[in-house]
């Protein structure tokens, strides 16, 4: 990273950034086209677990490249300067990572992938049947690098 003074080294801090976001974003490529989109996730400290629908633009790019990058950042805040524009900035603490992105087929992993989606987002249990995630696919993403930024006056919380 070229700015060693703003990295974020701890990986209980970065998991604890990525567990506070609502949104990651999902960079991928096709033929030399980039297609990024936000997604919900379910996070276990290894891997991202996401869901689609059963066909669709995120599913051709998954099938033709399963390398991904991942995007989060969270407290993201303005800091403008009255007299000088080149003194603007931003507060923020971001998360980028890549991985590889591949579908899970056995109905006990799809489940086990969207209670971890649901607990990024509720504190309640939730449980599926095989009937209710027939419409969906689930994804696993397995994370290869995490790296982590954040800008000098972010308190580390």
């Amino acid at each position: 990273m070229r700015r060693a003074d703003k990295e974020i080294t701890d990986p209980g801090m970065i998991s604890k950034i990525i567990g506070s976001c609502h949104v990651c974003r999902l960079g991928l490529a096709q033929d030399n086209i980039p297609y990024i989109v936000p997604l919900s996730f379910g996070y276990d400290g290894d891997a991202l677990y996401i869901h689609t629908a059963r066909t669709g633009r995120k599913i051709e790019f998954f099938e033709a490249n399963p390398t991904v990058c991942l995007e989060f950042e969270r407290g993201v805040t303005l800091k403008t300067h009255e007299n000088d524009p080149c003194s603007w900035s931003f507060s923020y603490q971001s998360v980028i990572g890549y991985g590889v992105i591949r579908e899970l087929t056995d109905p006990a992993e799809i489940i086990s992938g969207m209670q971890l989606v649901m607990k990024q987002y509720s504190k309640q249990e939730w449980s599926f049947t095989v009937e209710s995630i027939a419409a969906l696919r689930v994804w696993k993403i397995s994370i290869e690098s995490l790296s982590g930024k954040q800008s000098k006056d972010m308190v580390m919380s």
